[in-house]
C-alpha cells in the first residue's frame, strides 16, 4: 500500500494496543476498550510507540476519516489510562430535586413539583455518584460518559414555561479527564 495520507497517535505509557482486522483494542490500568474502525482504503497499524492510521487514496473523505479515527484512538487511550469525568449540578429554586441511582438509570423526583419521576439512562460502563447537589459521571469510554451526562441534562429540560423564570434543572458544570471511581 502506497501511503499518501498518514496520522500518528503516540501510545500513552501503560497502555497496550492491538489491531486485528480493523478492530482496535486498548488495555490500560482502568480497563479495556474495543472498537471496530473499518473504512475502505484505510489501514491501522501499531508501530513501536505509536498507532499509525494511513490511506493510499488522497481524497477529502479519507482525510476526514483518518482525522476522526485518530481522535477516537487518542480518546480510547486517555480513557483506559486516566478515565473521563463529568460533574453536573442540581439547580432548583421552586421545588427541591431528589436524585437516586436505580440500577442502570437515574430517577429524578419532585422536578418542578411533578408527581411522576423523570428518568435518564446510564450508558455502557459509566457510573454515576450523587454527592449532595452534585452528580459525578465517570467511566473509561468518552462517548458513554458524555451521553450519560446529556441524558441527565435532557431529562430535566423544561417545556412550556419561561426559561428565564424556571431555571431549574441539572446542568454540566465541569468535564475532563479524571480517575474512575
Amino acid at each position: 500500500m502506497v501511503q499518501v495520507i498518514q496520522k500518528e497517535v503516540p501510545i500513552v505509557a501503560g497502555v497496550e494496543v492491538t489491531v486485528d482486522n480493523a478492530v482496535i483494542q486498548m488495555e490500560g490500568p482502568l480497563g479495556t476498550l474495543k472498537r471496530d474502525l473499518w473504512y475502505p482504503n484505510i489501514e491501522i497499524s501499531v508501530e513501536k510507540d505509536k498507532v499509525c492510521i494511513a490511506s493510499s487514496v488522497n481524497k477529502k473523505t479519507q482525510k476526514s476519516i483518518i482525522g476522526t479515527y485518530a481522535s477516537h484512538v487518542a480518546n480510547m487511550m486517555s480513557g483506559v489510562a486516566f478515565g473521563f469525568q463529568y460533574k453536573l449540578k442540581l439547580v432548583y429554586s421552586h421545588f427541591p430535586i431528589q436524585v437516586k441511582v436505580e440500577g442502570r438509570s437515574i430517577s429524578i423526583d419532585n422536578f418542578l413539583g411533578e408527581r411522576k419521576p423523570r428518568s435518564a439512562r446510564i450508558m455502557g460502563g459509566s457510573s454515576v455518584v450523587v454527592q449532595g447537589d452534585e452528580l459525578v459521571v465517570t467511566g473509561i469510554d468518552k462517548e458513554d460518559v458524555g451521553q450519560t451526562a446529556a441524558n441527565i441534562e435532557q431529562a430535566t429540560r423544561i417545556k412550556g414555561r419561561d426559561p428565564r423564570v424556571f431555571q431549574d434543572g441539572i446542568y454540566v458544570v465541569e468535564k475532563g479527564l479524571g480517575a474512575r471511581t
